[in-house]
């Protein structure tokens, strides 16, 4: 698919972006040209080809999942201004 001026000028007033006129005949070539690729993209049969959640269709490699330090809650609520039941008291700032 090709564009013509008028309608790359028509796309840059509807995206509220100016062009200038010593660059239009470049955007006119470059989305001529993007288009062109989508034509092709979408000539190609893909009837038989699975969509993949990931392009790079590798596993993610996971670490053990095993505890690395100690439970230090009452070590660090010892310097809360307001502690509870093992959980931080605040302010309330929502009404």
């Amino acid at each position: 698919m090709s564009l013509d001026r008028s309608q790359v000028e028509n796309v840059a007033r509807l995206a509220r972006i100016q062009i200038d006129e010593n660059e239009m005949a470049d955007y006119v070539s470059s989305l001529s040209s993007i288009l062109a690729l989508v034509d092709q993209m979408q000539a190609i049969d893909t009837t038989d080809v699975e969509p993949l959640a990931n392009p790079l269709d590798a596993a993610q490699r996971l670490r053990v999942d095993a505890v690395s330090e100690e439970n230090q809650r009452e070590l660090l609520q010892a310097n809360a201004p307001h502690a509870e039941k093992g959980l931080f008291l605040v302010p309330k700032v929502i009404e």
